[in-house]
């Protein structure tokens, strides 16, 4: 089976997740029909055979679930503001949150849809696709800009589109004298692999954006592994070939309730990493996302996980625990003195954002409540 064949063999529709429930003599709730409807499904034939068991790891990250459906106290479609953080008149591909970075948005697709997604609103909807002249536009809003020396190229995921678009959108960035990192955030080496050992093509896009000296951008590529059962020798390989090109990888995962939130599971995992070469960078608190709140943690988990790392692994492996602050106040490392009151005896805390836009305070846990809620759009505040 060619890699197209593994996403061309995708199950996308409520009538191949029933024949595939069906199969399994799994109970298939005909809500499901609806969680489809509104969140779009794909999982490939390489990362539905990572499956072993009903509920597993790989599955919850993968498989709809009803819980989807359900509403939360302070979850929204969009927790961190990131329609807010487009320019006022700007390109819509463009997401400015941080002084010196930019998020460039280039794909809504991805081959497997998390059910986790912080993109929900918009991964997998085609309406939203951008065009070429979006992304263009997008670009030239980074080479005006000469305070910015990093941009972040996502999605949806960035090699789901064609290698000579890709190859496009690298060469006009590489073009812009002021840009030290350009960074791909891409699951592709986790759930379709193939396409890094099968395109020769998208290989050699990136041999060519590879620096030559310090007065080229250097590339980066930040992946995404939840769970060890996700690292095979397929991805393995694929890692292998992005390494020999001599592209950086760095891991971000997501705490995840049912899925990683275990100190075992965890040391795995990044145990894992580190035999794929890939350094674990990141464990982020889920964002409050609508349609998430079956995978909440309590915030403290991963303040907990991260504690418990410390002296049962090698330092270099122990991801920083960060939280994504809802209102579009950013990242923040929840263990270098950016919160208040996270432990495990105490509901919620507060925490302060690293870029100066305030506190915010965290329910913990989130309550589920019975329709959805009304609630201000501080968009309008905003503008």
């Amino acid at each position: 089976m060619t890699y197209k064949d593994v996403l061309k063999n995708s199950i996308r529709t409520f009538e191949d997740l029933e024949k595939w429930l069906t199969g399994r003599k799994a109970r298939v709730d005909p809500r499901l029909r609806d969680v489809i409807e509104r969140y779009p499904m794909r999982v490939n034939s390489y990362y539905l055979g990572l499956i072993e068991k009903m509920n597993d790891g790989i599955w919850k990250q993968a498989i709809p679930d009803v819980e989807e459906l359900e509403h939360y106290m302070d979850l929204t479609e969009d927790p961190l503001d990131e329609e807010g953080d487009i320019p006022l008149g700007g390109p819509r591909t463009i997401i400015h949150r941080y002084p010196d970075r930019v998020l460039l948005f280039v794909s809504i697709e991805c081959a497997m849809y998390c059910r986790f997604c912080t993109r929900k609103r918009k991964v997998g909807d085609e309406h939203k696709h951008p065009s070429t002249e979006e992304i263009h536009r997008g670009i030239d809003y980074i080479a005006a800009h000469e305070d910015i020396r990093d941009v972040l190229v996502s999605g949806g995921d960035p090699f789901l589109i064609p290698a000579k678009r890709l190859d496009d959108i690298l060469t006009r960035l590489a073009q812009i004298k002021h840009l030290d990192l350009i960074r791909i955030g891409t699951r592709v080496p986790c759930v379709w692999p193939q396409r890094i050992i099968e395109d020769k093509e998208l290989i050699e896009v990136l041999r060519a954006h590879t620096p030559h000296s310090l007065n080229d951008p250097q590339l980066y590529i930040n992946t995404h592994f939840n769970h060890p059962n996700e690292i095979t020798e397929i991805s393995f390989q694929a890692v292998k070939i992005l390494r020999d090109l001599g592209i950086p990888l760095a891991n971000q995962s997501v705490l995840l309730k049912g899925v990683n939130d275990d100190t075992d599971i965890m040391r795995d995992l990044v145990h894992a990493l580190g035999k794929l070469g890939v350094k674990p960078y990141y464990l982020y608190y889920a964002d409050l996302v609508e349609g998430t709140g079956h995978f909440r943690t309590g915030i403290h988990k991963g303040k907990e996980i991260c504690r418990d790392l410390c002296g049962a692994t090698t330092g270099f492996l122990r991801p920083t625990y960060v939280v994504d602050a809802m209102g579009g106040r950013g990242k923040v490392p929840v263990d270098l003195g950016y919160s208040e009151g996270i432990s495990e005896d105490r509901r919620g805390g507060i925490i302060t954002s690293a870029i100066g836009l305030g506190k915010v305070y965290i329910n913990d846990p989130i309550e589920r409540i019975e329709g959805k809620p009304k609630r201000h759009n501080h968009n309008l505040q905003r503008k």
